[in-house]
């Protein structure tokens, strides 16, 4: 039986960035910098479950926001009357 055999018993805890980006990471490590628990641990599967869940904007926080002051920049500028 070779590795990729074995079945994986890691847990694992739901991890999140200050992009509001989202990965797993085994529960028993230190977290790595940057990165912060974000509620969830348990198996790989539902780890990642929960991810597909929550996380349903792939786009970085900081593109998010920049979009979002375009938005509300365009929606200021008064508009000519023909």
């Amino acid at each position: 039986m070779n590795n990729s055999d074995r079945e994986d018993t890691t847990i694992y805890t739901v991890v999140m960035n200050h992009e509001e980006q989202y990965s797993i990471w085994p529960a028993d490590r230190e977290l790595p910098l940057g990165w912060s628990a974000a509620s969830k641990s348990g198996p790989k599967d539902e780890c990642l479950a929960h991810i597909k869940e929550v996380w349903t904007d792939m786009r970085p926080l900081s593109l998010r926001k920049r979009m979002e002051q375009a938005v509300g920049m365009s929606e200021a500028v008064p508009r000519s009357s023909p």
